[in-house]
């Protein structure tokens, strides 16, 4: 995983800066989520590394799948990648963009996973407690995991906070086998 991550990083990179330059964030954001999602369809992703295709070939499926949905510039960055061999790293590198926009706009995407549904009460004392912790805006979306049995478990980027009550259990029980 680290590998495909260190290979996109470049790409992303450039994509952002050039989504920089023409601000245009958000569309970028969008073009890259639409390659992403193409890009890991499996059998989409067989002809992106069939080996008796062109990168051209490859490309052109790529953009005949995705329409109208892209600008020039997205479709340049495809051909990019085709170039090099590296179309299958567009999940990898619409994750980084996020990441980088992110960072840009001082924002974090938080999941919060539970045994129950929330309610709003907790859910917007929640973001209003992990906007003073991490010190920037929180973008909050949830789930429900009823193996959980209570409490949460909260993922904001690196950070991962499990306060649920198997995991405190299980903390438990690997204290009473040391």
């Amino acid at each position: 995983m680290a590998e495909l991550t260190t290979l996109a990083r470049p790409y992303a990179k450039a994509a952002f800066a050039e989504a920089q330059e023409k601000n245009a964030l958000d569309a970028w954001s969008a073009d890259l989520s639409v390659l992403a999602a193409y890009a890991a369809d499996a059998d989409l992703a067989k002809i992106l590394v069939h080996p008796s295709l062109t990168a051209e070939q490859q490309a052109q499926a790529l953009l005949d799948v995705c329409g109208d949905k892209l600008n020039e510039a997205a479709k340049n960055l495809v051909a990019v990648l085709a170039d090099n061999k590296r179309l299958s790293l567009l999940p990898e590198v619409s994750a980084l963009f996020e990441e980088l926009k992110a960072q840009l706009q001082n924002t974090v995407d938080v999941v919060v996973t539970t045994a129950f549904e929330m309610t709003d009460a907790q859910q917007s004392k929640l973001a209003e407690s992990l906007k003073a912790k991490l010190k920037c805006e929180v973008r909050m979306s949830s789930e429900i995991d009823e193996s959980l049995i209570g409490g949460a478990i909260i993922r904001a980027g690196d950070l991962v906070i499990d306060g649920s009550l198997t995991g405190k259990l299980s903390k438990l029980a690997e204290a009473m086998n040391s």
